[in-house]
């Protein structure tokens, strides 16, 4: 059937390929084998504006009517619901989209569809933690790890999802005391990347570090050796697994059509694109990121850290409590 409607969609689109504009905040190697590879299928040249995240977007705001951009691209559905509600993108229907991806990865209304997943889970060093001693996002304020854990700051826009799901699963008053809890654990004040806390963890600073799993896969698969000693020093784990529990926090990489897009037909072909078997296999091969089409299954990499139960919130929810989020962090001094 995939392989089908990329026939059709290639079919179609070379009868007048043009060109497809990409606002991106993704920097990852599977992206620029993608465009490739699209170009490649379709005849449709890819040009590709990247930069970060609050750069992307008030570029694309500013510019407005004016904007040639015709695909927004970016990371955490915080920003998606974000550019929907500032009006950035405009509704589309793909039926193909809407049977590949479960619900709640994408905007109920069409404004934006995530294409990839990520699970932002607890990473652990092996020499002195038992996983078996692991169970919860909750666990972490506990008393016993005091001094033991490591994350980014609550500017980073993964730690403000983790929270803002937990408001929508238990509300502000539980989700403030559990910011609070873990804040008082912090083996150190919060700084750097995903991959820092691991090199930190590894160099045994702390027991435990909250963290994508797609950083372990680069980890693992990094060209430098020191990079690669500290892949073999931790231990994935994925939280909330018991019977009444949530599941491991998800997230996605997402995409959605620029309001003013003046190449509309080749954004929606470059997104259906994006999630067709083909190109799923190259996120999660080569950037080691969990597919959200569901017909198709994580690399061996992902495998091997085992099955897991996915918490299955309507991701739009993390976006709706992105601001609660971010004001519990600062009440309690999460850095």
């Amino acid at each position: 059937m995939i392989k089908t409607l990329l026939i059709v969609v290639a079919s179609l689109v070379c009868l007048n390929a043009g060109e497809v504009n990409v606002y991106t905040h993704r920097h990852y190697p599977s992206d620029k084998i993608l465009f490739k590879k699209f170009t490649q299928m379709t005849g449709i040249k890819v040009n590709v504006v990247q930069a970060n995240s609050d750069q992307i977007m008030k570029r694309l705001e500013e510019e407005g009517k004016y904007s040639p951009a015709d695909l927004l691209l970016t990371v955490d559905v915080g920003r998606l619901y974000y550019a929907k509600e500032k009006g950035l993108f405009q509704p589309i229907r793909s039926k193909f989209l809407e049977e590949v991806i479960p619900s709640n990865l994408r905007d109920e209304e069409g404004y934006w569809f995530g294409v990839t997943k990520r699970a932002r889970v607890l990473v652990y060093n092996l020499d002195s933690v038992d996983p078996k001693s692991l169970s919860t996002y909750a666990a972490l304020t506990d008393e016993k790890y005091k001094g033991s854990i490591l994350t980014q700051t609550s500017a980073n826009i993964y730690n403000q999802s983790l929270l803002a799901s937990i408001i929508a699963h238990k509300g502000a008053k539980e989700a403030k005391a559990w910011a609070k809890g873990v804040s008082e654990n912090f083996a150190r004040k919060p700084t750097g990347s995903d991959r820092d806390q691991m090199r930190a963890l590894a160099a045994g600073m702390a027991k435990v570090a909250i963290v994508n799993t797609y950083y372990v896969g680069q980890l693992i698969n990094s060209d430098n050796f020191s990079d690669k000693a500290v892949a073999q020093m931790i231990g994935v784990f994925f939280p909330n697994q018991g019977e009444n529990d949530t599941g491991a926090h998800m997230n996605v990489s997402g995409v959605g059509v620029a309001k003013y897009a003046k190449n509309r037909e080749n954004a929606i072909a470059f997104i259906e694109f994006l999630c067709s078997k083909e190109a799923q296999e190259v996120f999660t091969s080569v950037n080691y990121e969990y597919p959200v089409n569901k017909n198709v299954a994580p690399s061996k990499l992902l495998q091997s850290w085992g099955a897991f139960k996915e918490d299955d919130i309507e991701l739009r929810k993390l976006g709706r409590y992105n601001a609660e989020a971010v004001k519990i962090f600062n009440e309690v001094g999460w850095e």
